[in-house]
């Protein structure tokens, strides 16, 4: 197993031979390297909303991880045998999923996989593939490495980090699960090393939030939650002549009723007594004469400068005023206008205002292995068996064939490589590969050893790496994992010993 790595110094780091047995596999403390997440229950909740808000907006925004160019989607070379650091062991799953009759040849998708969201250093919202995995506090999270920690950030953690069970099109059937450790090995963390590109994570309880609601507040409540850019809005509530005649003798219900000149008003100067100013849209033309009359700008003149608008091409086509397009090729109209006063006319409307603020409730959605299961976990296992890799692919392979959307999980199913196998490119020794044509989106997501399709359970033996072309038609026919010793069974276990708790 490879454990000797130069680091930026240069010197030489060497773990030396390690012992038979879990208990003394590896150098232990000295393989796991964990950071924190989400620091603070107010954290968390906070990054619940920022993907839930506006009916999961910025859930259908994300992309998939695009760690992986075309350059990287290379030919993978046979390394040898593997070699067991300890002896292989086993930990079972968990779960409530009931028994089916369904054939064989119908997959069941299981209930604990999903994506994880997170937005990486270059502020981008971005998802990979992941499952639930047994856990003592059942709130652990399987992925990859680089869908936790940012390669491209000096290995710091993702920000907003979540996990979605069951994701589909802003749906989260079962809560969105904010991470709070992470947990994964030194030498990824450390130098990025891809023979240890796998990550743990202990999520807290799940939030389930409801749909957004408008609760009536005062007019200084709505500026204070303005101030603060929570969700407001104005009901304009439409009452008679003498309901707002009364109200605006009072200073104190100012705020709260509004006047529409109506079709039948009378155009005066700006000093006639009772004169009200008003918006009006005008022509290029119309607008230069106001200028000209002192009706325009330098004569107080609040509605400011002309306003280019981004429309769609239809509207930019029906448009008969001022349009332009810009280098590039947006379209955009051009509005005018000046300002007019007036007393109001006999069909003038009254209206009553109320403010609102839109709040969404969160609740306790539970810990996320009682609400999915997990699965198993397994390691030093014999290669070359069969496994069922589960993600959801959504990038096109490297020859521009788009296979894949991403919407919908996908499986593959087959027996890995009985010899390890490399890449020089990616400077990985100790992989497994499989023959599957799933493209980016899917990585993170499990290998599952001894998949029960009747229970939809397996054990995690491990997740999807890299993305491999070894015939050379420049698209993906194979994929890759780190192979799962001794080592992973050490950073497994002190993510799966970690307690995280409620966030509500």
């Amino acid at each position: 197993m490879k454990r000797i790595l130069i680091p930026a110094g240069g010197a030489l780091l060497a773990t030396g031979l390690l012992a038979a047995g879990l208990a003394g596999a590896a150098s232990a403390d000295s393989d796991v390297a964990s950071d924190p997440m989400a620091t603070s229950a107010a954290n968390a909740k906070a990054i619940a909303q920022f993907w839930a808000e506006n009916n999961g907006a910025a859930l259908k925004a994300a992309t998939q991880s695009n760690i992986w160019d075309n350059a990287d989607v290379s030919k993978l070379q046979s390394k040898g045998g593997y070699s067991a650091d300890t002896k292989p062991g086993t930990t079972p799953p968990i779960g409530q999923e009931k028994k089916t009759s369904a054939k064989s040849q119908n997959v069941n998708v299981p209930k604990t996989i999903g994506k994880v969201f997170f937005v990486n250093g270059k502020g981008e919202k971005k998802w990979c593939s992941a499952t639930s995995i047994q856990s003592n506090y059942r709130n652990l999270v399987a992925t990859a490495g680089h869908c936790v920690y940012d390669t491209g950030a000096n290995s710091d953690v993702m920000s907003k980090w979540v996990f979605v069970p069951g994701y589909y099109q802003g749906k989260a059937p079962w809560g969105l699960y904010v991470g709070k450790q992470a947990f994964t090995h030194y030498d990824f963390d450390v130098y990025e090393d891809y023979d240890r590109d796998y990550a743990f994570v202990t999520v807290y309880n799940g939030v389930s939030l409801s749909s957004p609601k408008a609760n009536k507040v005062t007019f200084e409540e709505y500026k204070a939650a303005t101030a603060k850019s929570d969700k407001t809005d104005i009901k304009a509530t439409e009452v008679d002549e003498k309901e707002y005649l009364s109200a605006i003798k009072d200073p104190t219900k100012l705020p709260y009723y509004d006047i529409k000149p109506g079709t039948a008003k009378k155009v005066t100067g700006p000093d006639y007594p009772g004169a009200i100013v008003d918006k009006v849209e005008v022509t290029k033309a119309e607008y230069e004469a106001a200028e000209k009359k002192g009706t325009g700008r330098g004569q107080g003149f609040i509605y400011g400068d002309p306003v280019a608008e981004m429309v769609d091409k239809a509207t930019y086509d029906d448009w008969k005023g001022e349009k332009k397009v810009d280098p590039a090729g947006n379209f955009y109209i051009v509005h005018y206008y000046i300002q007019e006063w007036y007393v109001p006319g006999s069909s003038t409307k009254y209206y009553r205002l109320d403010y609102y603020v839109i709040e969404q409730s969160a609740k306790d959605a539970g810990r996320l292995g009682d609400n999915v299961g997990g699965q198993g976990f397994a390691w030093n296992q014999p290669t070359g068996k069969y496994v069922r890799v589960f993600g959801y692919p959504a990038a096109p392979h490297p020859d521009g064939h788009k296979n894949y959307t991403g919407i919908t999980p996908k499986w593959c199913y087959g027996k890995t490589t009985k010899k390890l196998v490399g890449s020089a490119a990616k400077k990985i020794e100790e992989h497994v590969a499989l023959k599957c044509a799933m493209t980016e989106g899917a990585d993170g997501g499990p290998w599952l050893l001894k998949y029960s399709n009747a229970k939809r359970l397996g054990y995690v033996n491990g997740v999807t790496s890299t993305f491999n072309d070894q015939d050379g038609n420049n698209r993906v026919d194979y994929i890759s994992s780190p192979y799962f010793d001794g080592e992973t069974a050490v950073v497994y276990k002190a993510a799966a010993n970690s307690w995280s708790g409620k966030i509500l």
